[in-house]
């Protein structure tokens, strides 16, 4: 056995803005190979007595068998390391550690042995940027603001979501725990996080096509539709869905319909298949693509063997260059913001420059604010 303090330096907390039911997350450092993660474990508060292992624990295998076998896409968060921790701090820093890398198979073989120790799983995963969470950015703690990604940004998101649930469907994978929380994205790229809840349908639930409905019914009605609206789908400002097992299913089943009204400008197709998802009218996820590149059309995409407006297509290149001038802005004000930061904390300013600095980075903040782009 080997020192926890050995082999990760554990730092703080990078979960609170939005609380996860099973786990906690910190920063951490890869000793052995100087690779920053996050560090994934399971709360105290899950462990059983006498060896007991709850559905939480269990969690831990399923999740790391699952990133195993979906690592092929691009838009699926890594994994590093599993194992197993003797801490019992909720923010673990010392106690011993097995750490099994990538072997899935020996981290699950050996779950009753460490549950009867006491002992809590962990995942170390690759660590992505709080500032590329979606929940984060779409500033939920401001009840009085509403953000949504450009059209553009959202059906790239939703072409590459649609062609991850293409790869888990084939091999009987469903994702089903849609929530903003779990969805990082840059303007580019798509990565999805936290596969805890998800799980691979047995045999005689790949008779049931019910699965894979729901699973495109939870990305239009969890994902897609607050991305372009700002809004949860239960007709509120923007808050962290619950996360036990019993919620993931029955989360969004009451959501049949969606009310676009606070986005009137919205492209009427767009609507039209956010509906048909929130209503389970797709068959499968091939259904749902197909439509969603119609969609995309209509907005200056090119697809082989569907027509694109040759000026849409123009305009949608003036659009995405358009959109790159945004975000690269936004990112210059943020540096801006932080150089006059570092300037008003030095000590012995004189109170000239100090209330020109005040008035400069309240500006800013107001900018940044009400930014065009999330």
């Amino acid at each position: 056995m080997t020192d926890l303090a050995n082999v990760y330096q554990v730092a703080n907390f990078n979960d609170t803005f939005a609380l996860g039911h099973y786990a906690r997350v910190l920063d951490a450092t890869d000793l052995r190979t100087g690779q920053e993660v996050a560090f994934k474990v399971l709360r105290p508060e899950h462990l059983a007595p006498a060896g007991e292992i709850r559905w939480e624990y269990r969690a831990f295998a399923n999740e790391a068998d699952l990133l195993n076998r979906l690592g092929g896409s691009p838009h699926i968060v890594e994994l590093i390391d599993c194992g197993y921790v003797a801490s019992a701090n909720e923010a673990p820093t010392s106690g011993e550690i097995e750490s099994y890398g990538r072997d899935v198979a020996a981290f699950a073989r050996n779950l009753h042995t460490f549950a009867d120790y006491g002992w809590r799983p962990y995942l170390a995963l690759e660590n992505l940027p709080r500032t590329m969470n979606l929940f984060y950015l779409m500033r939920p703690d401001r009840a009085e603001m509403r953000m949504r990604l450009p059209t553009e940004e959202g059906l790239a998101l939703a072409l590459q979501f649609g062609e991850t649930l293409r790869l888990a469907h084939r091999q009987d994978i469903v994702y089903l725990d849609h929530k903003l929380e779990h969805v990082y994205w840059d303007g580019v790229h798509l990565r999805i996080i936290d596969f805890n809840s998800s799980r691979e349908l047995d045999a005689s639930e790949r008779q049931n096509h019910h699965y894979f409905q729901m699973d495109i019914h939870n990305l239009c009605v969890g994902i897609l539709y607050s991305i372009f609206t700002g809004l949860s789908p239960q007709k509120t400002t923007l808050r962290p869905q619950p996360g036990a097992s019993a919620d993931v299913e029955l989360r969004y089943q009451d959501v049949t319909s969606l009310d676009f009204g606070i986005e009137p400008t919205l492209s009427p197709a767009l609507c039209d298949l956010l509906q048909r998802g929130a209503a389970m009218q797709f068959s499968n996820v091939e259904d749902f693509i197909q439509q969603l590149q119609e969609v995309a059309t209509l907005h200056g995409w090119d697809f082989p063997g569907r027509y694109t407006n040759p000026v849409s297509r123009d305009v949608r290149a003036q659009l995405r260059a358009g959109l790159g001038r945004l975000r690269q802005g936004e990112d210059d004000i943020r540096e801006a913001r932080d150089l006059l930061r570092e300037a008003i904390i030095q000590e012995d300013i004189a109170e000239d420059i100090e209330l020109e600095l005040r008035r400069l980075l309240k500006a800013v903040n107001e900018m940044l604010n009400y930014r065009a782009i999330p």
